[in-house]
């Protein structure tokens, strides 16, 4: 599938688009005062909640009554990869987007102090929704939001309106060679093979992930290295980060009890892929559509950020998935229970 670049903030598109009705109604266009352009761009609030005791940062943006998406994020980065989708959905969705405790503006808690597991994190952001009263949302899972946002589904069911899938895994056929070294270090979880990992935190691993399978390169914008790599980069953050990647190792073993949910509820599920991510590769994609036959498949030419350069298109299709399949209360989960297999 062949997509578009990203090319214009949403406040220049404010104004090109009444530039155009003025011209197209035969008027000279006029300066546009900026109190216009401000309303014509929506609100994101960006919050703290105390969870466990962690300080737990998230945005939250659109009308409260509107059916809500919940925007989990990826490794290395934060809710920060959300920071142009969440105002291209906002006038007509309610969206929130947290940062993991580690990552992001969100408490980063030492090692010795908190546990870094994906158990963890799915329990923080399952207590944040509960704290805010949010019972009925769709998931946007991309890379590590995939093994939080499962968990989370999987627990309530009954709560989840759809998917969102962006570069998020479920499958084996996902994990290929990009995770030969992690494997190693699941089964070995020596120093040799932890330090091995060191330098996946690199600042040349995290701009890697941003540009590689791009189709240009120059389109990303290098705040999101400049903004992820100095929280990398605290003191003690490398230990979070690798024990993340110990207990990623957590999250096969959990796969057959996701696809059932996935065969048992039937969640209207969107996925849109950065076909070119080595990460998280195409061969991660197609296997949903064994346990969803019915979800929308769309391979996007770029890699494993897709927002970066396909944030237009992904946005589009997530308005024209949500008008079509999710309402505030699915009737599809009512009445059903759920049991692990």
């Amino acid at each position: 599938m062949k997509t578009t670049t990203l090319i214009a903030s949403a406040g220049a598109a404010a104004l090109l688009t009444m530039g155009a009705i003025n011209m197209a109604s035969g008027e000279r266009p006029q300066g546009t005062k900026s109190a216009e352009v401000v309303e014509s761009t929506p609100t994101v609030g960006y919050h703290t909640e105390t969870i466990e005791g962690l300080d737990i940062f998230y945005r939250e943006a659109g009308p409260k009554d509107a059916p809500t998406i919940v925007l989990l994020h990826g490794f290395p980065t934060s809710s920060h990869m959300f920071r142009n989708l969440i105002p291209k959905l906002a006038d007509k969705y309610h969206l929130i987007a947290p940062d993991y405790p580690g990552y992001g503006l969100s408490s980063a808690p030492s090692v010795d102090d908190w546990e870094y597991t994906f158990d963890n994190a799915a329990q923080v952001v399952d207590q944040l929704l509960e704290r805010k009263g949010i019972d009925q949302y769709a998931l946007y899972v991309m890379d590590y939001g995939a093994p939080v946002g499962y968990r989370i589904a999987t627990a309530h069911p009954e709560r989840v309106t759809g998917l969102i899938v962006q570069n998020g895994n479920a499958y084996d056929e996902g994990l290929r060679e990009f995770w030969v070294p992690i494997k190693k270090y699941w089964a070995e979880p020596n120093n040799t093979n932890r330090d091995a990992l060191r330098s996946l935190l690199t600042i040349d691993a995290t701009k890697w992930q941003y540009t590689h399978g791009t189709r240009n390169a120059a389109s990303v914008s290098p705040d999101n290295w400049l903004v992820d790599q100095p929280l990398l980069d605290r003191p003690g953050n490398d230990a979070v980060q690798l024990d993340m990647f110990l207990d990623y190792g957590s999250n096969p073993p959990l796969y057959p009890s996701w696809q059932a949910y996935f065969r048992a509820y039937q969640p209207p599920t969107l996925i849109v892929w950065g076909k070119n991510d080595p990460i998280f590769p195409a061969h991660g994609a197609h296997p949903y559509l064994r346990d969803l036959p019915n979800a929308e498949l769309h391979l996007l030419d770029t890699g494993h950020f897709a927002l970066e350069e396909d944030g237009d298109t992904i946005a589009s299709l997530i308005r024209d998935f949500m008008a079509r399949n999710v309402e505030p209360t699915p009737s599809s989960t009512k009445g059903r229970e759920w049991r692990l297999p």
